[in-house]
C-alpha cells in the first residue's frame, strides 16, 4: 500500500492516511478490467509492542462507506480507546461505493426530489405507478452502471476484503462488521476461514439462503412494527414533554392524522407520506433518534411545521450529500439484486406485502417498493453462498439487540448456529441497530476483551439494556 495524506475534499484529517488497492472487476478474469478500492487508516495509539495489526471495518448498507472509521481514533471516542491502542483502524469504500468505482442508477437531483408517491397504495393504479418506477429504476441502473452490475456481489466484496488484508501486510484479518457488514463477515469467514484472526459481527443479517434477500426484507417489516410500537410507548410515557397522547393508540392516531394531512397536501409543499417515513423510520432504527423524532413531531402538532420540513425534506442544494445518497441506494439495490434470485411474479409480491401490511403497516409497502427493482433486474442474479464453518475459522463474537428492527434477532441465532464455536451476546429488552457503538459496559468490556486477548465467555451472555433515552 502506498499511504499518503487523504485528499482535502475527503474530510479525513491527519494523521489519517489514504491509499488504494487494485482488484479485478470479475474474479473469474483476474487479469481483465481492474477497479480501485479506496482504503484509509490511522495507526494504533499504543506502543509497537502493544500493536496487534489492523482492524478493518464495514458499517453495512449494502452501500455504506467505512472511511470514517479511523475518525473514532482521531476524535478520541472513549468506547474504542482500548482497542485503538492495539490496532490500526482501517476503513474502506466497498466496490461501487463512494470513492471505489462508484455506481449510479439515476440523476442524484432527480433521486432526492420530493414529494414522492405515497408508498401505501389505495388502488391498483397506485401499484401500477410504483411498478413502473421500479422498472425504470432497474433500467437506469443497467444504463448508467451496467458493466459493474453482474459483479456487485457480497462474495466479490469479500474477495476485495481479502486483497485489502494482503495489501495491509496482515497474515490474518481482524474484522468488525455492523448490519450488512455482518453478512459480508459471514461470507468472508465462509470463503476464507483460515484467514480470520478475530471477527466481531454486530446486528446480524440472517445468512440463511432462504432469507437472502427477499424474505429478509419481509422479516424486517414485522420487526419494524414492533420497534415502532416500542417508540410510541416511550412517547406516551413521556406525554408531559411531548403532548402526543399518553397511550400508544393516541400516539398512533396522531401519526395517522399527520400522514393523512401530508397525503392530501404535502407539508411545506415537499413532505408527503414517503418523506415522513424517511424521517420517522430513524426512531425504530436507533433509540438515539427517539428524542429528536418525538420533538419534531411534537412541534408540528403544536403548530410549528418548519421543524418537520427541515427534518424531512431533501436539501436540493446539498449536491455532495444527494450524490452520496443516490450512490448508497444504487449499491444497496445492486448488491441485493445480484446476490440472489428474486421472485419475478408481481402476484407474489402483491400477495406477500398486502398480507403483511395488514398488521405491520409502518414500513411494509415502503420497503417493498425499495426492493422491487430486483423483480425486473437486467443483470445476472446468483445463488447465495451457503454460510458455514470452514477449516481454521476461529470463534466469532456475535452481538445483537433482542428487539432490533433492521436485522431481526433470528439472524443472530442463525449465524451463531452456522459458525461453530461462536459466542452470542444478547442485549435484552433493547432494540438499537448497531450495539457496539453504544455505552453498555456489559457489552463494551467483552468486545474489548475479545479484540485485545481473544478471550470469550464460556457460554453465551445476556446483558441488560443500555440506558433508555431521556427527553
Amino acid at each position: 500500500m502506498n499511504w499518503q495524506d487523504c485528499p482535502p475534499d475527503w474530510g479525513l484529517e491527519k494523521p489519517i492516511q489514504c491509499g488504494w488497492v487494485t482488484v479485478p472487476l470479475d474474479y473469474a478474469k483476474p487479469y481483465g478490467k481492474q477497479i480501485r478500492i479506496a482504503v484509509d487508516r490511522v495507526g494504533n495509539t499504543g506502543t509497537e509492542e502493544e500493536r496487534q495489526g489492523a482492524l478493518v471495518y464495514n458499517p453495512g448498507g449494502p452501500g455504506g462507506s467505512g472511511l470514517r472509521f479511523p475518525r473514532r481514533v482521531t476524535t478520541n471516542s472513549p468506547l474504542w480507546a482500548k482497542t485503538a491502542k492495539a490496532y490500526d483502524f482501517v476503513g474502506f469504500d466497498p466496490r461501487g461505493v463512494g470513492k471505489s468505482a462508484p455506481i449510479s442508477c439515476v440523476d442524484p437531483q432527480e433521486f432526492v426530489k420530493a414529494p414522492k408517491l405515497d408508498p401505501v397504495p389505495d388502488s391498483e393504479a397506485d401499484k401500477l405507478a410504483q411498478r413502473k418506477l421500479a422498472r425504470e429504476y432497474a433500467e437506469g441502473c443497467q444504463e448508467r452502471s451496467g458493466a459493474m452490475l453482474p459483479h456487485m456481489t457480497t462474495p466479490n466484496t469479500a474477495r476485495d476484503l481479502d486483497v485489502i488484508r494482503a495489501a495491509l501486510g496482515e497474515r490474518k484479518l481482524n474484522f468488525l462488521g455492523v448490519s450488512y457488514g455482518t453478512y459480508l463477515g459471514a461470507v468472508y469467514g465462509t470463503l476464507f476461514p483460515g484467514h480470520v484472526r478475530r471477527m466481531v459481527v454486530d446486528s446480524v443479517v440472517n445468512p440463511s439462503r432462504e432469507k437472502i434477500w427477499y424474505q429478509a426484507n419481509l422479516d424486517q417489516d414485522v420487526a419494524f412494527e414492533m420497534r415502532w410500537q416500542d417508540w410510541q410507548d416511550w412517547v406516551a410515557k413521556n406525554d408531559a414533554t411531548f403532548h402526543l397522547g399518553d397511550t400508544r393508540a393516541e400516539v398512533q392516531a396522531q401519526w395517522l392524522e399527520l400522514r393523512a394531512t401530508a397525503k392530501k397536501d404535502p407539508i411545506g409543499g415537499v413532505v408527503g407520506p414517503a418523506e415522513l417515513i424517511g424521517f420517522f423510520q430513524s426512531a425504530p432504527y436507533y433509540d438515539s433518534a427517539w428524542v429528536q423524532v418525538a420533538t419534531v413531531f411534537s412541534k408540528y402538532v403544536a403548530g410549528d411545521t418548519q421543524a418537520l420540513v427541515e427534518a424531512a425534506a431533501p436539501d436540493l442544494s446539498d449536491t455532495v450529500g444527494n450524490a452520496a445518497s443516490e450512490n448508497g441506494n444504487a449499491v444497496y439495490t445492486a448488491v441485493e439484486c445480484a446476490d440472489a434470485k428474486w421472485p419475478t411474479s408481481w402476484k407474489k409480491w402483491d400477495r406477500d406485502n398486502t398480507r403483511l401490511h395488514r398488521d405491520h403497516p409502518f414500513l411494509t409497502w415502503s420497503n417493498a417498493w425499495m426492493n422491487l427493482p430486483c423483480a425486473t433486474w437486467l443483470a445476472r442474479q446468483n445463488t447465495p453462498l451457503d454460510v458455514k464453518t470452514g477449516k481454521g475459522l476461529p470463534p466469532v463474537l456475535i452481538v445483537q439487540a433482542e428487539r432490533d428492527a433492521a436485522t431481526p434477532y433470528g439472524g443472530a441465532l442463525e449465524l451463531h448456529q452456522r459458525f461453530k464455536g461462536s459466542r452470542l451476546i444478547t442485549e435484552k429488552d433493547a432494540g438499537s441497530h448497531g450495539v457496539t457503538g453504544l455505552v453498555n459496559p456489559c457489552i463494551n468490556d467483552r468486545v474489548d476483551a475479545y479484540l485485545l486477548t481473544g478471550r470469550l465467555d464460556t457460554k453465551d451472555v445476556t446483558c441488560a439494556p443500555h440506558a433508555t433515552p431521556k427527553p
